[in-house]
């Protein structure tokens, strides 16, 4: 193992082209002791093996290995390790290596690359354990929270679509629905499905037979409205969501919804006292966070003008 670590500290130095000079110029050590290292009279200590990794773009572990060959730099190394790992630790630690590069202004188009590649493989894992656990929350049935076991299967819907299995889900939720025409968040999944697969005529629809069997039900007023304005009937589509306000909602759902649509249909300023009426209603219910985000929002919006 000694023998090893002292071919590869020589290797990786050579392979970055640097003298024994440079390095020991970048540790603060003299050349004579980077030079004992090489010779196996003297080894590095566990402090500077790190440093001397980072400095030849491998990691420790290589050190001591056959066949191993010195990255451009560090944080590509990191890079590999994640490709390999799929750890998100991995992950954070190439991509901090990086972000010091970024903030020196030193990357080059393969650190680029190596960047591009992590956020890649890392949306890929994240959806797949996205997935995971949304399925498995299906499996296992809501218990004793229909609030966040709907939300879950929600979100599983949208995921669908985001990896291109839109046709997939609209079978999966046409099929829930016909078992459960008596549960309006059966409904209201239907439409949803509908509505990421851009079906608004259908899902105008589907909304229209779920309101006239559960007419007090908020949430469908809301996709009523969201589908509405897809379908440019932005005045019915206000009064949806003025309805599903009467009725109640969960955390000035239709407000948001409003402030969209004006905001899309160019009236900033309504748009605007819309989040500041939202930043009201939830300052005084304590929900300080979520109401300064709505503040700024409004001012986002008056900025515009």
């Amino acid at each position: 193992m000694q023998k090893m670590l002292c071919e590869n500290l020589k290797k990786f130095r050579i392979s970055k082209n640097m003298t024994q000079e440079q390095v020991a110029e970048r540790l603060a050590v003299n050349p004579q002791t980077v030079s004992r290292w090489e010779c196996g009279t003297t080894l590095p200590d566990v402090l500077t093996l790190p440093l001397l990794a980072k400095l030849y773009g491998v990691t420790v572990d290589d050190f001591y290995k056959k066949n191993t060959v010195a990255y451009d730099n560090y944080a590509q190394r990191l890079a590999a390790v994640y490709e390999k790992t799929r750890d998100p630790v991995d992950f954070l630690q190439a991509l901090g290596e990086f972000k010091k590069m970024m903030h020196e202004k030193e990357l080059s188009v393969a650190d680029e690359w190596n960047v591009a590649m992590l956020y890649y493989f890392m949306l890929k894992d994240c959806k797949e354990k996205a997935m995971e656990w949304f399925d498995r929350i299906v499996e296992n049935g809501p218990g004793d929270d229909l609030h966040s076991y709907y939300r879950a299967c929600s979100c599983r819907i949208s995921l669908y679509f985001a990896i291109g299995k839109g046709d997939e889900i609209i079978a999966m939720q046409d099929e829930y629905l016909q078992k459960n025409k008596n549960d309006p968040r059966a409904w209201q999944l239907y439409m949803e499905t509908l509505i990421y697969g851009e079906l608004y005529a259908d899902a105008y629809d589907c909304f229209s037979e779920a309101v006239s069997l559960f007419a007090e039900d908020w949430i469908l007023y809301i996709l009523g409205g969201d589908i509405c304005a897809k379908l440019k009937k932005y005045d019915e589509a206000m009064r949806y969501y003025d309805k599903a306000g009467q009725l109640g909602t969960f955390f000035c759902d239709e407000k948001y919804c409003k402030a969209c649509l004006y905001e899309d249909l160019g009236e900033i300023e309504k748009a605007a006292n819309e989040y500041i009426e939202i930043a009201q209603i939830l300052q005084s219910r304590g929900f300080d966070v979520e109401a300064e985000m709505a503040q700024q929002e409004a001012e986002n919006l008056l900025k515009k003008k």
